[in-house]
C-alpha cells in the first residue's frame, strides 16, 4: 500500500466498517488507550489504521500506523524463532540437540535423574521442557549475570515432552542458547540476518533513549522500578536482561509486523513453486507450524497454533500460527488464506489490572475475516 494510493481512514472505516466499531468500542470502554493494526491479504496489505492515543489523557500523542509499541512475548516468534528457523534452514541448529550442548552449566552439578540432560532444542520452543513458566528472578538478581545464573539452576518441573507449560524460562535459555550457537548477542544478530533483510526499520530491542516519547507508556510501576515505564521492555527479567532476551524485549510497529507475516506467507503465495528461494522455506514453515505435543497443547515449535476459544477467533485454520503478547499485542498468521493479522495495544496502561483484551482479540479477528 504506497502512499500515493493509501485509501483514507474514512475509506477504511467503509470498507472495514466492524473492525473500527470493534476497536473504537474497546477504547471507549478502555480496554486500552489506543491501538495500530493492519491486515495482509491477496499478497498486498488492505488494511493498516491506528486509533487512540497513548494514554487516556486527552493532551496525549495520537497512534499511527508507524506508532511502536512493546511487543512482549511476540518478541518469541519475530526474533528467538525467526532465529531458530534461519539457523535451522541453513544446517546450524539441530532441533534435537540437547540444550545442554550449548550452555553446560545448565546440566554440570545437577542429579543425573532430573532430566535436565534430556531438555532438547525442540523442548524450549514447544514449550514442553519441563521448566517453570514464570518466575520473578528479577526479585532477587541485580544483574544478567545473576539473572541467567538462576535460569539456569531452577529445578527441571516435569519429564520432557510431557507437559505442555508456556515458559518464559525456557526462551531466556533459548535466546542464550543462539547466542552461543551464532558468536553473537541476540539483538545484533537478528538486526543483521532478520530484521535487517526483510526491512523491518522499525523493529529492534532496546530502543534508544531518545526514542522513548514516541512509544506509547506501557504501565506506571509501583512495585518494582516506581516510575513509568516507556521506551523500555516493561517485562522485568527482560529489564534485568538489559532489555535483550529470548521471550521480550522487541519494540515493533504494525507495518514491520506484516512485512514479516509476508516473508512467512511467501513460500504458500507461489502454489508452483518449491519455495526455496524464499526467506523462510516451505518446508522451513510447515516444520515449525507442525504441532508438537504433548496431547493437549496448541503450541507448535516457537509458534501458538488456534485451539479451542483460541484469540484468533472463530475463523482461522488449523494451518494458522500466531503468539500474543502480554502488553496487549498479537500477531496472527492464516497460511492457508494466506492472511496476516496484527494488532498492538498497550492494554497495560496504567496497570495490568485490564483483562479485556481476552475477549476483544476473538471479536476483532472475527470482524476481520468476516469482512474479507
Amino acid at each position: 500500500m504506497s502512499a500515493a494510493s493509501s485509501p483514507t481512514q474514512n475509506e477504511l472505516q467503509s470498507r472495514f466498517p466492524r473492525v473500527y466499531d470493534v476497536l473504537s468500542a474497546a477504547i471507549a470502554a478502555r480496554s486500552f488507550p489506543g491501538c495500530a493494526f493492519g491486515v495482509f491479504a491477496n499478497n498486498a496489505v488492505q488494511l493498516q489504521d491506528a486509533l487512540g492515543r497513548f494514554t487516556y489523557e486527552d493532551a496525549s500523542p495520537a497512534i499511527t500506523i508507524n506508532t511502536a509499541y512493546d511487543i512482549a512475548s511476540v518478541t518469541k516468534v519475530v526474533a528467538t524463532t525467526a532465529a531458530c528457523m534461519l539457523l535451522h534452514q541453513r544446517g546450524k541448529l539441530d532441533l534435537d540437540s540437547p540444550l545442554g550442548d550449548f550452555l553446560p552449566a545448565f546440566v554440570i552439578g545437577r542429579d543425573t535423574a532430573e532430566g535436565a540432560r534430556h531438555i532438547r532444542i525442540r523442548h524450549l520452543l514447544a514449550h514442553s521442557s519441563g521448566l517453570p513458566g514464570y518466575i520473578e528472578l528479577f526479585r532477587k538478581a541485580a544483574t544478567p549475570e545473576e539473572l541467567l545464573r538462576a535460569c539456569l539452576q531452577l529445578p527441571i518441573e516435569g519429564e520432557p515432552g510431557t507437559r505442555a507449560e508456556y515458559s518464559d524460562i525456557g526462551f531466556i535459555l533459548l535466546g542464550k542458547a543462539i547466542e552461543v550457537i551464532t558468536g553473537e548477542d541476540l539483538a545484533a544478530w537478528v538486526a543483521r540476518e532478520v530484521f535487517g533483510p526483510l526491512g523491518l526499520a522499525s523493529t529492534a530491542f532496546a530502543p534508544a533513549a531518545s526514542m522513548r516519547d514516541s512509544i506509547p507508556p506501557t504501565e506506571d510501576d509501583a512495585t518494582f522500578r516506581h516510575r513509568r515505564i516507556q521506551g523500555e521492555v516493561q517485562d522485568e527479567n527482560a529489564f534485568i536482561l538489559n532489555g535483550v532476551a529470548g521471550h521480550a524485549g522487541v519494540f515493533s510497529t504494525v507495518p514491520d509486523l506484516l512485512r514479516f507475516a509476508e516473508a512467512i506467507l511467501a513460500p504458500f503465495s507461489q502454489p508452483d513453486s518449491d519455495g526455496r528461494s524464499a526467506f523462510f522455506q516451505t518446508r522451513t514453515v510447515e516444520c515449525f507450524a507442525t504441532r508438537q505435543g504433548p496431547k493437549g497443547s496448541s503450541r507448535a515449535l516457537g509458534w501458538d497454533t488456534p485451539s479451542e476459544n483460541s484469540s484468533a477467533g472463530r475463523h482461522f485454520s488449523a494451518h494458522s500460527v500466531g503468539h500474543l503478547g502480554y502488553s496487549g499485542c498479537s500477531l496472527w498468521i492464516d497460511l492457508d488464506a494466506r492472511l496476516a493479522v496484527a494488532l498492538l495495544t498497550n492494554r497495560t496502561w496504567p496497570d495490568r489490572q485490564n483483562q479485556a483484551i481476552r475477549e476483544l482479540r476473538p471479536r476483532f479477528h472475527d470482524a476481520v475475516r468476516e469482512t474479507l
